[in-house]
This record gives C-alpha cells, structure tokens and sequence, in this order.
C-alpha cells in the first residue's frame, strides 16, 4: 500500500467506500423488502379467498416464505452483480477525480523540479493559483513565500561577492601602480627591484582570485543572452594557447554565453595541466551525443579517490579537503565550471582516471534544446 502513489490510494478510498456504502444499501433495502413481501402476500389472498382456517392461513405462509425466499435471493444476486459493475466503474471514475484533485499538486510539483535545476539562478517564478484559500492554495502561497526568501537570500550573496570583488580591484589597481612606479625609477637598487617583482605576484595573484569570484558571480546570476557556440572551436582556441593537443574536436553546438563557455574550457585544461605530473597526459575531447554538447577533459596525475570528487567542486576547496593555501591555484576552478554549466542548463560530472587524475565531462544542451529557464 506504501508503494501506490497518491492517486491510486485515492482511487482506492474512492472505490471501498462506494463498495461499502451499496453493500450496507443492498442489505437495508434485502431487509426491508423482506419485511414487506408477507404482508403483500397475506393482503392479496385475504382479498380473493374468504374462507378461511388452519389449512388456509398453513397455506399462505408456506406461498409467502417461497415468494420472500425467491425474492431476496434474486435481489441479493442481481444486486450483487449491478453492484459489482458500477463498482468497476467507480474505480474509472475515482481516477479522474483523484487526478482532477491531484492537478494543483502536480503544478507546484513541476515548479519546485523547474527551480531546483537552477537553483540560485532561476528563483523568479511563482506559482499562481485560482479558485478558493483551500488547503491547496496555502501550499502554493507558502511555496512562494520560501522561494521568495531564497531569492532574496541568493540576489544578497551575489551583490555581496560582486560589490566585494569590485571595491577590491581599486586598491589592487593602485598597488600595482605604486609598485611599477617604484620597480621602474631611475636608481632603484636590486633588493627594491626584487622586493617589487615579489609584490607584483602577490597583486597578481590576488586580482586573479578577484576575477575568479566576479567570474563566479556572474554565472550564478544566470543566461541573458544565448547565441549558438561550438564548443570545439573554444576548445581549439584555448588549447592553442596553452600547447595542449586537442583531440578529437568534432562539432559539439550548444547556446549560452561565449565568453564564460571559454572560461569553463580555460579552467578545465589549466586545471588539467596545473595538476598534472611531469611528461603526464591531457587530452580534450569535443563530441555531440543526441542532442548534446559533450566536452570531456582528462589528465594523468595523483590518485583521486571517489569520495573525494564532490569536495573538488566546493569554492576554496582542494583534494583531501583542504582549505587552499599559498599554493597554486584558489581552488575555484571547478566550482566555476559547475556554477557556468548549470548556469546554461548543463552538468557537470568527474570520475577518478585509471592510473591517476580526472575525466571531467560537462554535458551542455544543444541549440536546439531549451535550456530549463527558458522552458519555464
């Protein structure tokens, strides 16, 4: 009984009590006319028979008891049967109401699946219902209420990092400038020289981690504008530059934004080539399965265990779960190609590679596919 849904338990409640309430209205009505056939059949032959004695009322009883025998029989059999066949029919009938009641339920069902794909992206939809404050209707006005909540919470965070990241670059703009200006005088001895190009990989550094978050914000703020892009020609173009082979560059179309599809490519193969082993493999793969764009990185490297995967994917994250340091790299990366893929309607999975390193697959809609924004 767990194992029906909603709509057959329905059905069934539906079915058992119809079942229950004409077996307790044929047994009422068994009952009655029961009662009533003696005295019927008493009036009648008081009516055409005047004599009367032993031999005549013996006579009438034994008629009357055949006559109320054969009645309730029949009228349990037939009735029976009649019950039967409407019984079926109120189990046909119980599924459409059932499913007529279900349909409210059904729309805020699609809604929650429609935001929980692009969740922190796609929180402005509500659901609008008609028809009178029932049970219902308090259900879609409290599911609004929390998506209203979490779009708000979601818009805050983004403001947040993107007026952060901002009113960080002005102060990283000027030090490089002070920097260059002192790196760059007439008379400027070594150590300052020294102590100046130190300074500059350090401002360096952090405006790329700038970057990284305004570059973060962004794609989790969602697609506005979608135009047709070959991933195999953003793949070329990044593995050009960094004299990487790209292997199998077929034609993979998908719509979305250029510039963040080419930093999801760039982080993916900088990632593959910063955690890689010396004389190690990357490869880079563009292909179309179905209707999809598929871009499938892998690279030689240290051992990834399974469990490990998912915290790769975390900002600020590195494998064993450790807060970045002073190392290479913000653990950004990936967390940036998940929030970009998601952000056009895509996925993004990674699995350990036989021998060390990772195969990242991110999985983009085709041109011809609407994205689950869109399809709202």
């Amino acid at each position: 009984m767990n194992k029906l849904t909603i709509r057959a338990r329905l059905t069934l409640v539906y079915a058992a009590f119809f079942l229950v309430g004409g077996v307790v209205l044929l047994g009422v009505t068994t009952l009655l006319v029961s009662q009533q056939v003696p005295s019927a059949v008493s009036g009648k032959h008081i009516l055409s028979s005047t004599p009367s004695g032993p031999p005549m009322d013996e006579g009438r009883q034994m008629l009357s008891e055949r006559i109320r025998t054969a009645t309730t029989t029949s009228l349990i059999s037939q009735g029976a049967i009649g019950l039967l066949l409407v019984g079926a029919a109120s189990v046909g009938f119980g599924w459409l109401v059932a499913g007529r009641a279900l349909q409210p339920l059904h729309r805020v069902t699609e809604t929650a699946r429609r935001l929980a794909v692009g969740a922190g992206r796609g929180l402005h939809e509500r659901i609008v219902m008609n028809g009178p404050q029932d049970e219902v209707r308090d259900l879609a006005d409290a599911f609004n209420l929390m998506v209203e909540q979490l779009d708000a919470a979601f818009d805050g965070q983004r403001r947040l990092v993107a007026n952060a990241s901002h009113e960080l670059r002005t102060p990283l703009a000027m030090n490089r400038t002070l920097v260059e200006l002192a790196v760059s005088r007439p008379g400027a001895s070594e150590d300052c020289i020294q102590l100046g190009t130190s300074l500059q990989t350090v401002n360096e550094r952090h405006e790329r981690l700038i970057d990284g978050l305004l570059t973060l914000a962004d794609s989790e703020h969602g697609i506005t504008e979608r135009t047709p892009v070959d991933l195999a020609d953003i793949a070329g173009h990044v593995c050009d530059q960094r004299g990487v082979p790209c292997d199998g560059a077929a034609a993979a179309v998908t719509r979305g934004d250029p510039i963040l599809l080419e930093r999801l490519v760039q982080n993916l193969v900088e990632n593959a080539v910063e955690h890689n082993v010396p004389s190690g493999l990357v490869s880079v793969t563009t292909r179309t399965i179905g209707e999809d764009a598929v871009l499938t990185v892998a690279n030689s490297g240290p051992v990834v265990p399974h469990y490990e995967i998912e915290s790769l994917f975390q900002p600020f994250r590195r494998l064993n779960r450790e807060r970045t340091g002073g190392g290479r790299g913000f653990g950004l990366g990936l967390s940036i190609v998940r929030s970009i893929a998601r952000g056009h309607g895509g996925s993004v999975t990674a699995v350990p590679r036989h021998g060390g390193g990772l195969v990242v697959t991110v999985r983009l809609p085709g041109p011809g596919t609407a994205s689950p924004r869109e399809a709202v």
